[in-house]
């Protein structure tokens, strides 16, 4: 009998297996291999510290999509946790239209930054009428920064609104009864019980961040986000090396960063349980 069942769940499991080993190890044990013989070997992945404007991109990266994780989560903590309480005309269509750019690609994301803050944009016409000077920041670190917390927030919104609805409003109810105050409130029964799916939407956020491209190959004409870099030296440089390099480095961290917020975000959880 148990000699069955376990015959019953590789059968279950096997395709799920396929599919992982074609798509995602064998590929990945390809760049792995790709990167460490090439001309200088494994010291190709040092080159990735080693290297000015690798390093720089790596680290540009790095600080953009922790900058954008942690804008993300303050904005969309506080509006999915405010929408899920409070029901109002028009609440469901301010839903749909903050979930509105999950349609989009990443170019279309990148040229409507382009027409908020390009050049012709938006922003730049309203400084214009009232300065004399036009505000032009879409095709910098700031312009890119806007594009990532477009898309961001729609994904990590619906994850918070989803934790918000399990809270226990009485826990808030005795909260208030013994004395706390409402951001007392906040800090002692909200996040507590919000923090595995902060982290969660939180990792998940920095992930896309780090392997955005469409909205970067967009908007970034005068800084290199990895990326960037990866595109370059793959299809201009015929580098093949350096954009394996890359792509392992950028794979392994954003990786990391799910599996540690898996580990933390179930110690939250059972923690709080």
């Amino acid at each position: 009998m148990r000699q069955r069942e376990n015959r019953y769940l590789l059968v279950m499991v096997l395709p799920a297996l396929i599919v992982g080993g074609a798509f995602f190890l064998l590929p990945m044990a390809r760049l792995a291999v790709i990167g460490a013989t090439g001309p200088t070997g494994i010291a190709a992945y040092a080159a990735v510290l080693t290297t000015p404007r690798y390093f720089e991109a790596l680290v540009s990266t790095i600080a953009l999509s922790v900058a954008v994780t942690a804008t993300t989560l303050v904005i969309s903590g506080i509006t999915g946790v405010f929408l899920e309480r409070n029901r109002f005309p028009g609440r469901d269509l301010l839903i749909s239209l903050l979930t509105l750019p999950l349609a989009f690609p990443g170019v279309v994301v990148g040229f409507m930054v382009i027409m908020l803050a390009g050049r012709t944009g938006i922003i730049g016409d309203i400084t214009e009428l009232f300065t004399g000077r036009r505000l032009v920041f879409a095709y910098s670190m700031a312009g890119l920064f806007a594009g990532y917390i477009y898309f961001s927030i729609p994904r990590v919104i619906l994850t918070i609104m989803a934790a918000a609805e399990k809270l226990d409003p009485a826990l808030e109810e005795a909260a208030r009864s013994l004395g706390a105050r409402p951001l007392r409130v906040v800090r002692d029964v909200i996040l507590p019980a919000l923090t595995p799916a902060l982290i969660a939407s939180g990792a998940i956020c920095f992930a896309t961040a780090m392997g955005a491209f469409g909205t970067a190959f967009t908007l970034a004409t005068d800084i290199d986000v990895l990326p960037i870099v990866i595109y370059t030296e793959f299809t201009l440089l015929a580098n093949i090396t350096i954009a394996a390099t890359l792509s392992i480095v950028l794979g392994a961290i954003t990786w990391l960063t799910l599996v540690a917020s898996r580990a933390v975000a179930g110690a939250t959880a059972a923690a709080a349980g």
